[in-house]
């Protein structure tokens, strides 16, 4: 325990002796993680946002001309019954005639009132995941007393399409930026393992293991990792309520508050900076572990 101890001192000291890079270190990869924790939000925002506006692109569903209404309220219990329908509602043909009002001569109104009324009752529904929008039409045609729809399948598929590119978008920045913060991470470790060859040296040479040598790198990493994800949490947060209140300046849009989400990101940051940390010391040590002491300094 004693020498575990040790080892783990040296890998804050190190932190200290080489604080320069360390900090270098330590900016690069704050930024790495805020640039990616945005990306995330966003695109978590801009998904919640697509996926409210399909919500409340519903869709009609005419009933067959001369349906009893015993008959509409079978029909509007089967269409409830399908998958991916989050709402029925129904929409009498009285309310439907009574939207043209304003817009109809009184005397034209009059005469499609009442009995003489030609549109259909119908229902109006939502969907839960427009990407299968075709296979609902499908299902909701094939329900008996159901006449015709009003296909949105073209708005569908925009909002899908919108939805799944905003996912690839930010998936590709998380791996760029995470790729970036291992090269920067292995860099810092390999600039401190140079510093310090002279020691790796001797601890070969006298039959240090592998592990022994690379606890305090990896110690090293993993601290950094941590100090960053702390620090890139509180600039996130500075960060997205700043672009969120300015989007909100110039265009209403429900955003997801960063208080509902501080804790997932946080435990995020913080697990993903300590494993890039360790993962680049780890990265950054296979050269000098395959050799002895004097080929270390280059003997």
């Amino acid at each position: 325990m004693s020498g575990f101890g040790y080892l783990i001192r040296e890998g804050f000291r190190s932190i200290w002796s080489n604080r320069i890079m360390s900090i270098a270190s330590i900016c690069v990869l704050v930024s790495c993680l805020v640039l990616t924790g945005a990306a995330e939000l966003i695109s978590v925002n801009i998904e919640k946002e697509v996926d409210s506006v399909g919500k409340t692109n519903e869709t009609t569903v005419y009933i067959k001309d001369g349906a009893s209404d015993l008959e509409a309220v079978y029909i509007g219990k089967n269409l409830e019954k399908l998958d991916n329908i989050t709402s029925v509602r129904f929409y009498p043909k009285e309310d439907a005639i009574n939207e043209f009002k304003d817009s109809l001569p009184e005397a034209v109104f009059e005469n499609v009132n009442g009995d003489n009324n030609p549109l259909p009752d119908a229902y109006i529904i939502a969907m839960d995941d427009l990407s299968k929008y075709d296979q609902t039409i499908d299902a909701i045609l094939k329900v008996d007393g159901v006449d015709s729809i009003n296909n949105r399948s073209e708005l569908a598929r925009k909002l899908t399409d919108i939805s799944n590119l905003v996912s690839y978008i930010s998936l590709a920045i998380v791996v760029a930026l995470t790729i970036i913060s291992l090269f920067i991470i292995a860099n810092t470790i390999r600039t401190t393992m140079y510093s310090r060859r002279f020691e790796i040296s001797i601890m070969k040479s006298v039959g240090a293991t592998n592990a022994f040598v690379r606890l305090p790198f990896v110690v090293e990493g993993m601290v950094l990792g941590f100090i960053s994800a702390v620090i890139g949490t509180g600039v996130l947060y500075v960060v997205y309520e700043g672009v969120m209140s300015a989007v909100n300046s110039f265009v209403k849009i429900s955003t997801i508050p960063f208080s509902d989400v501080c804790l997932q990101v946080g435990g995020i940051f913080i697990i993903a900076g300590m494993l890039i940390g360790a993962f680049g010391s780890f990265i950054s040590m296979r050269k000098y572990l395959k050799m002895e002491g004097n080929e270390i300094l280059g003997w």
